[in-house]
């Protein structure tokens, strides 16, 4: 996987929540071979450092050919993204489109101990 890259928070100090969508995400479904398509949210309120951009896209883009079942990769978007930037607070939720005339949407949280 690509390093998620990071940079000192500009207002370290303040709590602050910060959101970042991917409309565009792509997986593949382990079971038929076929792609999944969903909207990843991310939302986190920083403590020390922010993630980058650019970076997290290439992160995003390593899972276009990965079998992969929608509930393993929320958490492992969230596990990746605490890792890197070890926020106070944050949420993944990985929203997917119609399959078989059914939608998904899988939520994860974290909230760093004291």
């Amino acid at each position: 996987m690509n390093k998620i890259e990071t940079f000192p928070n500009p207002a370290a100090g303040r709590n602050y929540e910060i959101t970042h969508i991917n409309p565009e995400f792509t997986s593949v479904c382990p079971i038929t071979g076929l792609p999944d398509f969903g909207t990843i949210t991310i939302r986190y309120i920083p403590d020390e450092i922010c993630l980058e951009l650019k970076s997290l896209k290439y992160y995003f883009m390593e899972y276009r050919n990965e079998g992969i079942f929608y509930e393993a990769v929320t958490n492992k978007i969230l596990d990746d993204l605490v890792e890197a930037c070890k926020p106070l607070q944050m949420e993944i939720i990985s929203q997917w489109t119609a399959r078989g005339g059914m939608n998904s949407i899988i939520k994860v949280n974290y909230l760093k101990k004291d």
